[in-house]
């Protein structure tokens, strides 16, 4: 599977429209850091972007309020959105991403089940944010990951 064709559109689409991208991985390690930055110009939009792995790394970084990790759950639609409005904050860019999920092969329990990710883009005025559910290796969530993340941008950056 290629990242290639659909980290070109986006670094397109960033560069044309001249928005400022900033990412909050927790389940995809920084494989979307890494895409995103493989394409010479990334610069230009790219601003950075905080692995946040532990839970604690979200409160403290990212000014993710510590009751969603309890409930609704560290892998839960608030956590993503808050994850991205806080690397938005961090890094002052119109845009946040923010990933959380279970990549496997163990963590998982029946309400988080591996596979089960939690992507959000924020932006001024708002957001939004959308559940998967992969299957696979540990290795293949994480790429299925970061390209439904960055067709997901590619979508907003598309809606304008």
């Amino acid at each position: 599977m290629s990242l290639n064709p659909i980290s070109r559109q986006v670094s397109r689409q960033l560069r044309e429209i001249g928005l400022t991208l900033a990412l909050a991985e927790s389940c995809t390690g920084g494989l979307l850091a890494d895409t995103i930055t493989a394409i010479p110009g990334s610069s230009a939009y790219f601003i950075g972007g905080v692995v946040a792995y532990h839970p604690q790394v979200k409160v403290d970084l990212l000014q993710v309020d510590s009751h969603l990790l309890d409930e609704p759950g560290v892998v839960s639609a608030a956590v993503a959105e808050a994850m991205a409005a806080g690397a938005r904050r961090l890094f002052q860019a119109d845009l946040g991403l923010g990933i959380t999920g279970v990549a496997g092969p163990g963590g998982g329990s029946p309400r988080t089940p591996v596979g089960r990710v939690f992507i959000a883009v924020a932006r001024g005025g708002g957001g939004e944010c959308q559940q998967f559910d992969f299957s696979g290796s540990r290795a293949e969530i994480k790429r299925y990951s970061v390209r439904a993340a960055l067709k997901m941008l590619g979508g907003v950056l598309g809606a304008g």
